[in-house]
């Protein structure tokens, strides 16, 4: 899988909980969840568990502290899978 077929299966993902005042057009590697997508801790917590049974992986604890953007998400993904 390329990084921009990962990319493409995270924003799938991230499009699922955004708030009705976002439009996935906002999701960019820099966005920031909680900041620009307006996505709550709930629903990160959702993320990170869809993102687990997508890709497969196991993410720690540290991994979430560390998921604040798009691209940190996609880093550690790809951190994982190889």
């Amino acid at each position: 899988m390329t990084k921009e077929e990962r990319y493409e299966k995270l924003k799938d993902i991230i499009k699922i909980y955004l708030p009705e005042d976002v439009s996935v057009e906002a999701i960019t590697m820099e966005s920031h969840f909680i900041n620009e997508l307006n996505i709550n801790s709930a629903n990160l917590v959702d993320i990170i568990l869809d993102v687990e049974d997508e890709f497969d992986i196991q993410l720690e604890n540290e991994d979430m502290d560390r998921m604040q953007t798009v691209k940190d998400a996609l880093q550690i993904i790809e951190g994982k899978l190889d």
